[in-house]
């Protein structure tokens, strides 16, 4: 028995959350580095330019080693009867992970397999529920906790709000005179794609407010902190999604690996520190509370 526990306590150690937030960091640092260095596009032998397959496969291992591991530590502490806070935070949270997970699986199949648009794909069924359950999640978080937040508090969350909301609209428009949907595409099709653009830009925008909202309302402490990660992995999610909706209309043939989309992995590395800082946090709460009990 002795040497059973030798052999596995090396395995619960390599799990601490030390070692998941540093792998986390170092994760997020490779790909922006990744991003950096190898983003430019090389000429092809047609004289167009393109960036390399590799690097596109690339962008979306780190993309989709990030949002599992996120998912994976998010249902970690759904099932740990220590976490503090709501368990269903963290369920809702972990489905949406792990559905960006399988949305950006099949996008890329869509991208570098099949080599077509992906304008409208299976992906866009699981990005659709990544937001709507990471909306329910973070709003049980907020729902969960007493907001007192002052009125100057309240006036940034509007003024966030409202700086988001007509960002996101600018973006959206398309310039006048192209049109590049409707000629690649059918009509229907083209019908789809609208209306999921206005789904991700108003899921965006709200994501955006109630990440404001959180980061107020669980500003200070240390137990604080993982919710501060999740407030900031939202922030990074709107980034990456504007810009892609920048790119896809105001960029004539955007091939997608460009530097700010980066931010897609950073929002799914920060969900994932998040999680494992909340359970460290609530076992240290449990290990105190069970010290006062035996006291």
């Amino acid at each position: 028995m002795r040497a059973s526990y030798n052999n596995s306590y090396p395995t619960k150690s390599l799990f601490k959350t030390r070692n998941i937030v540093l792998a986390s960091i170092a994760w997020g640092v490779l790909a922006l580095l990744y991003f950096l260095l190898f983003s430019a596009k090389i000429p092809g032998a047609d004289g167009t330019q393109s960036r390399a397959a590799w690097y596109v496969i690339g962008t979306n291992i780190f993309e989709a080693l990030a949002y599992l591991s996120a998912g994976i530590l998010c249902l970690r502490n759904w099932r740990s009867p220590q976490i503090v806070s709501d368990r269903n935070v963290w369920l809702a949270i972990g489905i949406g992970m792990l559905s960006y997970f399988l949305g950006g699986i099949f996008f890329g199949y869509t991208e570098i397999v099949l080599k077509e648009e992906p304008i409208v794909s299976l992906g866009d069924v699981f990005f659709v529920v990544t937001y709507l359950f990471l909306g329910v999640g973070m709003i049980l978080a907020v729902a969960s906790r007493r907001l007192n937040l002052e009125k100057w508090q309240w006036m940034i969350v509007l003024a966030i709000g409202a700086f988001g909301s007509a960002l996101a609209w600018l973006i959206s428009q398309q310039p006048q005179g192209v049109d590049k949907v409707s000629l690649e595409v059918p009509s229907g099709v083209e019908n789809i794609a609208l209306i999921l653009n206005t789904v991700y830009i108003v899921s965006d925008v709200l994501l955006l407010i109630i990440a404001t909202t959180l980061l107020l309302a669980f500003w200070g402490g240390r137990a604080s902190l993982s919710w501060r990660m999740i407030a900031a992995a939202a922030f990074s999610l709107y980034i990456a999604d504007m810009w892609f909706q920048y790119a896809t209309n105001w960029i004539p043939n955007y091939q997608s690996g460009e530097i700010l989309e980066v931010f897609w992995v950073m929002s799914g590395v920060l969900f994932g520190i998040s999680a494992a800082l909340e359970y460290d946090a609530s076992k240290v709460r449990s290990r105190r509370a069970g010290g006062r009990k035996r006291a």
